[in-house]
């Protein structure tokens, strides 16, 4: 049945960023689909380690810096010595900073460029070491953005690691595919959490939006539920090197 290959049971993903909005929603439909969790968080604990486990699904929670590639190896050694062997990575911590390109600072430009897209390839790195060296299959999914296919406005350092995101995509699927590992990315389109919270208070901005957006809504986390349970499951076996836009039909545009 068409359904079994959509089952995680006896799976075990890392999710990073996973304390709120997008990782949160993400973590918690990967457990409704039978994975244990492992919710990497900066500095507040995930609230939903609740729900996870009242699924019958195992979480473990690890604090990390992820500016600071040390955290990697952290997070992989934690992770492993709780589950044993790890099945999925799903790349979701990013930040963001908003400036002028005129006016923009190298720290901010280093602080983004450095959990976006360093730290994410590091850790897309140390999974897929772990992968070959188990000898095994595995999912890599990293979280893109509509910054990935468009400019924006006064957000250089997090348009450049979201284009990053998707050319590292393409390149990791295309070395290591024949290693049965998927290395595929999500672009969220316009979705409520903390970071596009300064656009919905811009009333000129979030019209704006609303009105390029088809569907006529900004999305909500649970909206990559799907998505995220695809890409890291069986049914997704031949899919390599694509980012998948959960949008509202934005791009249709």
């Amino acid at each position: 049945m068409i359904l079994t290959q959509f089952d995680l049971t006896g799976k075990t993903a890392i999710v990073t960023g996973s304390s709120t909005g997008l990782g949160q929603a993400m973590a918690l439909g990967l457990a409704q689909a039978g994975a244990d969790i492992v919710g990497v968080y900066n500095s507040t604990p995930p609230t939903n380690a609740g729900d996870i486990e009242s699924l019958d699904r195992r979480f473990l929670g690890i604090k990390a810096d992820l500016s600071d590639i040390d955290s990697v190896d952290l997070i992989m050694n934690q992770a492993v010595e709780a589950f044993s062997t790890i099945d999925i990575l799903v790349n979701n911590a990013g930040i963001i900073r908003r400036n002028d390109a005129l006016t923009f600072s190298e720290k901010d430009w280093d602080d983004v460029m450095n959990v976006n897209l360093k730290t994410l390839f590091f850790l897309c790195q140390a999974i897929a070491k772990h992968f070959v060296e188990h000898k095994k299959k595995g999912k890599i999914i990293n979280i893109a953005s509509m910054l990935s296919f468009q400019g924006g406005i006064k957000v250089p350092s997090y348009t450049s690691s979201k284009s990053g995101v998707l050319g590292l995509t393409r390149l990791l699927a295309c070395e290591w595919a024949s290693r049965g590992i998927n290395v595929n990315a999500i672009a969220p389109g316009y979705m409520a959490t903390a970071n596009t919270q300064p656009i919905r208070d811009d009333p000129g901005r979030n019209r704006q939006i609303l009105e390029r957006i088809p569907a006529g809504a900004w999305g909500n986390p649970e909206d990559l539920q799907g998505a995220v349970v695809f890409l890291a499951s069986n049914a997704a076996d031949y899919v390599h090197g694509f980012t998948l836009a959960v949008d509202g039909g934005w791009l249709a545009r």
